[in-house]
């Protein structure tokens, strides 16, 4: 008999479950340890940029001119001159902190109402949030010794702070409510400590040995700051899921009245072939965003690539060493009545899954046609899908501290909080042609030793100004000096961003469904299997975009899960969600559709083998889907807007995709297509029926 590598790797694991599990456990403290020491690299602000914006920022970085870190504070009263008295006493605090330099004079508003400060702090801008704490303490003192004015702060520094206190903040969230959450919820279905630990003590170990090696990755690869949350929510909700598919098919076979060592055998051959093929396909699929041009989806990659490398590796190793050792104990700790539930539930599941099932097999295209013109209506507003790289004060929401200064700031001082910087690159900054355009600008820096200059140009009329600033008064000013003069800042940021990523993600759209394409014919040797699997993806995700458009762009309903009307979809976003999703939905489709081939090389006709691979696997599949939505909402739970859009965004797709698609969609398909889905195109062998359960299987060690 030959087995399949699935097959012989739990074999090996649970001949020599020592080395296995110790192994895994060596490898994990390792990863760690090597990590923790290297530390993670943070991709700088050209790295995170693109096009020209990018440039302008390289330049500086270059020639050693990072910007420093600015600050403004605004204090308003209700008459004209209120202000002064408050205004000398920030000057005056902040000062004092030593913290800071180049306290400019205060500016008055047009209205003498209100007045501008503005400084910058001392030291490296990318460690000022570090640093920031004094200021901000001091700039609170004012506000609370003079009630009778209104103190706004917002600034490089400040906001970086928010950011990096929030992001640590929500992580810590994520971690200690994804956790107990997916654990409660494998506790229900299994009825067992011991077996719901088990996914959960994998998927997390998974996660820890990721972060190591991806903090020794970003030496090279440097990385946005979400990328650790990103890495935790596909390794946390893949991992367990993974160990789920294996387990819950050894339960079953178990439950079937096999014995432990021929039940994990067929898990191995089965289940576990099935997480392989899934986990190269997601990481294949990941490996899509090194096309898209753009730092921070290459970091994406990288991250997901690890952290599903490594709980592939452990469902197919360490999981079936575990299943050995502990042998009938993966059942301690049973809860009474879950257990009883558990067991009822396997049985019922199949029992209700048929029953949704028989009026989809009797009236395939009905179902088939509804559910496609469902799927479509969810996805009907991503046709005014609107992109931008959101900015602070929408990231944090218009309630908090941050946004109502940044908002205040702006109405009173417009173009004040994002001015746009015009980086000005010369062989010779002091030629008579250079001086003479740079005279024609306000606020310049020159920086004589570099040939380098800086203009700061407010933006009152937002994109418009920015479109006329670089379309016509740099190439007015600039032509025929020999210099060149690259517009950066908040706006330009965000719309060369965009630009690239449009052009991005044709290459990445291109890849994904190539090779997702290519996988499926390789592993089950149908072109028509292949190009439903690709079809059924693309249906997931357009209905996942029009969910999100519909409540994060329009608002419709975002109060109901704590967000808000951000008027647009975070620009990296589509990408992301579009790559996940092409990944992640590879993990019910493997699993469902090798179910149905198992039954189909038994013998039994297409709509039987349909039947039965659905039920058989609906247990399994609602529990993965149960904790996949659950991790996801609880990152839609959070507080950036961002991470709200991707948990939203992703727990519909996969609450959509576990059941209209993969329980009305693929079987009313796969029923109308008949004896057509087995098609073999020529040059592909068709695949041989692998190990049956009549196999004899190799001796395991069912215990110490």
């Amino acid at each position: 008999m030959r087995l399949n590598l699935a097959a012989r790797i739990g074999v090996w694991s649970a001949h020599h479950r020592r080395t296995a599990i110790f192994g895994w456990l060596v490898f994990v403290v390792l990863a760690m340890g090597i990590g923790g020491a290297s530390g993670m690299v943070n991709m700088s602000d050209s790295e995170n940029g693109a096009g020209e914006s990018a440039q302008a920022t390289r330049i500086l970085e270059d020639a050693g001119l990072s910007r420093p870190a600015g600050e403004m504070v605004m204090v308003s009263g209700s008459g004209a001159g209120d202000w002064k008295p408050a205004a000398r006493a920030v000057t005056a605090a902040v000062g004092k902190t030593g913290a800071v330099r180049n306290i400019a004079a205060p500016v008055p508003s047009k209205d003498g109402r209100a007045a501008l400060i503005t400084f910058d702090m001392k030291g490296d801008a990318d460690t000022a949030a570090d640093r920031v704490g004094p200021v901000l303490d001091a700039v609170s003192g004012v506000r609370a010794d003079r009630p009778d004015v209104r103190i706004y702060q917002f600034g490089d520094a400040s906001a970086g702070k928010w950011l990096g206190d929030l992001l640590s903040k929500d992580l810590r969230s994520a971690e200690f409510t994804a956790v107990p959450l997916a654990l409660g919820i494998l506790l229900v279905a299994f009825g067992a400590v011991v077996a719901a630990l088990l996914p959960v003590g994998l998927a997390l170990t998974a996660c820890m040995a990721a972060f190591g090696l991806l903090s020794l990755a970003s030496h090279q690869l440097h990385l946005f700051q979400t990328t650790y949350s990103v890495m935790f929510l596909m390794g946390f909700a893949v991992g367990v899921d993974y160990c789920l598919f294996y387990l819950r098919r050894e339960r079953d076979e178990r439950a079937a009245g096999r014995d432990a060592e021929t039940a994990l055998r067929i898990a191995a051959a089965t289940s576990g072939r099935a997480v392989l093929v899934s986990g190269v396909t997601v990481m294949v699929a990941m490996a899509g965003m090194f096309l898209s041009g753009l730092m921070l989806f290459e970091g994406f990659a990288l991250a997901t690539i690890i952290v599903v490398l490594i709980a592939m590796l452990g469902s197919v190793t360490v999981l079936p060493a575990l299943l050995s050792w502990l042998g009938d104990r993966i059942d301690g700790g049973r809860v009474p009545l879950l257990n009883r539930r558990s067991r009822r539930g396997v049985r019922q599941s199949g029992a209700t899954a048929g029953r949704l099932l028989k009026p989809v097999l009797a009236r395939p295209a009905l179902f088939a046609a509804g559910a496609v013109v469902a799927l479509l209506a969810l996805a009907a507003p991503a046709l005014g899908m609107k992109t931008e790289e959101l900015g602070l004060e929408k990231q944090f929401g218009s309630s908090s501290e941050l946004s109502v200064a940044y908002r205040h700031i702006a109405d009173t001082f417009p173009g004040g909080p994002a001015p746009a910087t015009v980086v000005v690159k010369a062989d010779d900054i002091g030629a008579p042609g250079v001086r003479k355009a740079l005279a024609g600008f306000d606020q310049v820096a020159v920086h004589s030793r570099q040939n380098v200059a800086e203009i700061e140009v407010p933006l009152p009329t937002g994109r418009a100004g920015l479109t006329e600033l670089r379309d016509e008064r740099l190439p007015a000013a600039f032509d025929g000096t020999g210099a060149h003069a690259y517009v950066t800042g908040e706006l330009a940021n965000s719309l060369d961003f965009n630009h690239q990523l449009k052009h991005g993600i044709v290459p990445v759209f291109a890849f994904i469904t190539a090779v997702t394409f290519l996988l499926m014919l390789c592993c089950f040797r149908s072109y028509v299997i292949a190009l439903t699997s690709v079809l059924l993806n693309l249906l997931s995700v357009a209905a996942a975009y029009g969910v999100m458009v519909a409540v994060f762009q329009h608002g419709w309903g975002a109060s109901l899960i704590g967000s808000e009307k951000a008027g647009a979809i975070e620009s990296w976003m589509p990408l992301f969600v579009l790559v996940v999703l092409f990944g992640l939905s590879m993990d019910y489709h493997v699993f469902v559709v090798s179910r149905i081939r198992e039954a189909r090389e038994r013998g039994l006709s297409t709509r039987g083998a349909v039947d039965e691979g659905i039920r058989r696997t609906a247990g399994a599949v609602t529990g993965a889907a149960v904790i996949m939505v659950a991790v996801f909402s609880v990152f839609g739970s959070l507080s950036m807007q961002d991470m709200q859009q991707m948990g939203v965004g992703l727990a519909v797709a996969v609450l959509l995709d576990a059941t209209v698609v993969r329980m009305v969609l693929l079987p009313a398909v796969m029923t109308l297509l008949g004896e057509r889905n087995w098609r073999t195109p020529k040059g592909l062998s068709p695949r041989r029926p692998g190990p049956g359960y009549r196999d004899a299987a190799p001796k395991i060690p069912a215990g110490i």
